[in-house]
């Protein structure tokens, strides 16, 4: 099932209809270790409304309230080996390289809640970069106990050439405003993804197709427990948290985002997530 933060209120979508959840503190919703079981509940014909899935998308808000964002890297071989090339001047490049295979994986902090945009809602690229690409990723919604309650869509824009230019310049390249898109909902779920779901995106300039790619979730180095287990190692999430778990779709290093350019990416099951940049 799909769960909806709209400007018409809480919405689930489920086996082809909508309900109106009684529920209206997104924060309790998100922290609810049995949401699952919750909004089967709550999927009743009173509560039935006559809104598509389209439309649902449509009017969709930004899935956060109160949660931070955090962010994986190095998760994939394509990242490694982007990152690799991107830093080689500075010399860098072995810290990716190490991450890779090390214990230890890279997490960093993302967004505040205020900062993320949602669907068809304008996320940005820095004035001082020339180099800035978006990074699709399959993100995590965790409860405040580490539970992983559903899957969302995330867009980690970064700005490649700052990043590369010194690695302690991660923060800058990846966290300003309009830097992460989260959307179009959360698929709340019990089960773990398939492996197989493919994530596509494509980017759209002037009516034209100039990038796209796909890669799918079975190509993650890293297991979501791993993730999940160093992120909650030292910190609490009182509201709960985002985890983008990287991305192994990476335009070649001569492609940069330019103003108006449309971004859509696909998670099978969860649907799509379009962003102008601006």
């Amino acid at each position: 099932m799909k769960l909806f933060k709209t400007k018409k209120g809480n919405i689930v979508f489920f086996k082809g209809n909508s309900y109106k959840l009684l529920s209206k503190d997104w924060d309790i919703l998100l922290n609810n270790d049995q949401l699952y079981k919750e909004l089967i509940q709550q999927c009743i014909e009173p509560n039935r409304l006559s809104l598509s899935e389209k439309e649902l998308n449509n009017i969709a808000l930004p899935p956060i309230k109160s949660q931070e964002v955090w962010a994986s890297g190095v998760t994939y071989f394509k990242s490694k080996t982007a990152r690799m090339e991107e830093s080689k001047e500075s010399g860098g490049s072995t810290f990716y390289d190490k991450v890779y295979d090390a214990e230890r994986p890279e997490l960093f902090f993302k967004s505040t809640a205020d900062r993320v945009r949602g669907p068809f809602q304008t996320v940005r690229i820095r004035k001082d970069s020339m180099w800035s690409v978006p990074e699709p990723e399959l993100t995590l919604v965790l409860t405040r106990n580490q539970k992983l309650i559903g899957y969302s869509i995330g867009n980690d824009m970064s700005a490649r050439d700052i990043e590369g230019e010194n690695p302690l310049y991660l923060p800058q390249a990846k966290s300003y405003t309009g830097s992460a898109a989260l959307g179009p909902c959360i698929l709340v779920t019990e089960r773990v993804i398939d492996p197989r779901t493919i994530i596509s995106m494509e980017i759209i300039r002037t009516n034209e197709v100039i990038f796209e790619g796909r890669t799918q979730v079975a190509e993650i180095k890293r297991s979501f427990s791993e993730l999940i287990h160093f992120l909650f190692k030292e910190m609490d999430f009182p509201n709960g948290c985002f985890l983008m778990t990287g991305t192994g779709i990476v335009p070649d290093e001569n492609f940069t985002l330019q103003q108006k350019d449309q971004i859509k990416i696909n998670i099978e099951g969860i649907g799509t997530l379009q962003n102008e940049v601006g």
